[in-house]
């Protein structure tokens, strides 16, 4: 099974554009030992892209996205998706 996710492009003169689908529900809990995160289709298809957003050619190391705790996700921690800097 093939799934398409339309990626916004990146133009460094407009910054980054996240999207989210419609419906969208992604949980996350941090215990001792491990991050869990729990999410509808919405909400998995929308990390995907949003995943897919920072790894864009062109797109600077430290570039992130804050997901806070009760807005974007249902959690007591915000989560942080960051594009880390290559050797």
């Amino acid at each position: 099974m093939d799934h398409t996710i339309d990626v916004p492009e990146h133009r460094p003169d407009a910054g980054l554009r996240f999207a989210w689908d419609d419906g969208f529900e992604i949980e996350v809990s941090a215990g001792p030992a491990e991050v869990v995160i729990r999410a509808n289709r919405a909400g998995l298809t929308s990390l995907a892209r949003h995943l897919l957003t920072l790894a864009q050619e062109g797109v600077h190391p430290g570039s992130h996205l804050h997901l806070t705790a009760q807005q974007e996700i249902e959690s007591d921690h915000d989560l942080v998706l960051e594009l880390m800097k290559e050797d």
